[in-house]
This record gives C-alpha cells, sequence and structure tokens, in this order.
C-alpha cells in the first residue's frame, strides 16, 4: 500500500460515520483484490496469499456485520453477495486467475459505490455528482458496468 492510500483511508477513518467505515472495508477489500490480481499476474504465489487471506478476513468482518444487523432484504443480499465473493476468490486462487480476482474487485467497487450514495455528510457520490474516480486509488480497475450481475444483489 502506497503512503499516499494509507493516508487516504486514516483520514477516511478518522472522522467517518457508520457508512463511511463501510467504505473503507470496501476500499480495503478491494486493494487487496488488486494487489492479489497484481502479485498472481507476477507469479508470486506468496503475496498473492497473503493479500487473498487478507480481503477473506475483511470479508468475513462484513458478512458478520451484515448477520448482526437487523436483517432484512438488504442483510440477506449482502450476505449472500459476501458467500458469493469468498467463493469467486477461492475459485480464483485454485485457477490461479488474475482475472477473476479483477472481477470480484469490480463487484466490491460496483457495491461500494451503491453504499457511498448513503454518505450522511453529502460529500460523496450522489447520483448528480460526477462519478467517484477510483482511477486514482485503484489504477489497473476496468470501469464499472452499472448493470446486475446474476447474483441479483441489489440495494
Amino acid at each position: 500500500m502506497t503512503p499516499i492510500e494509507l493516508a487516504y483511508r486514516k483520514t477516511a477513518v478518522e472522522g467517518a460515520s457508520g457508512i463511511g467505515l463501510l467504505i473503507a472495508l470496501y476500499d480495503t477489500l478491494a486493494g487487496d483484490l488488486r494487489r492479489a490480481a497484481d502479485a498472481e499476474r507476477s507469479n508470486d504465489l506468496e503475496e498473492r496469499t497473503k493479500e487473498v487471506n487478507h480481503a477473506l478476513l475483511v470479508v468475513a468482518y462484513l458478512e458478520e456485520y451484515a448477520e448482526r444487523g437487523s436483517g432484512g432484504k438488504l442483510a440477506d443480499h449482502l450476505v449472500a453477495f459476501y458467500k458469493s465473493l469468498r467463493r469467486k476468490m477461492i475459485e480464483a486462487q485454485v485457477k490461479r486467475s488474475a482475472e477473476l480476482l479483477q472481477e470480484q474487485m469490480v463487484q466490491v467497487l460496483t457495491v461500494r459505490e451503491v453504499w457511498q450514495r448513503f454518505e450522511p455528510d453529502g460529500s460523496s457520490f450522489s447520483p448528480e455528482a460526477q462519478e467517484w474516480d477510483r482511477s486514482a486509488v485503484y489504477p489497473n480497475a476496468p470501469p464499472v458496468r452499472h448493470e446486475h450481475s446474476a447474483s441479483g444483489w441489489s440495494a
């Protein structure tokens, strides 16, 4: 992680609302997946494993948080998304697929953008605002396509 990314995360967490903290976790998860994909492309299995393991911890935390909440359809969809994400990360490791890791990063960034619309301070993404420029933090990220995936997740 670069010093700029660390400073961004520290600043985001220090003054963040609950949703802001959730967004920071999604940023962490997307960064883990990007670094894991890069490590896979470089044939650095130790680094890939380290990044995927950290990503799995973040997913477990997010899943547990969703399950502890008030429940409902949103929680059910999130838990299903996290379970699918975990399966795909493990599949990517078994298949040694940087592309599959990259696809999961795009899914995480898509969900992150949905959460960002609900940021209470009004300074984050809204339908009227410009789309968040994730290329500054995730330079290798492909553009997010705003279409529903087969997982059926929606907010």
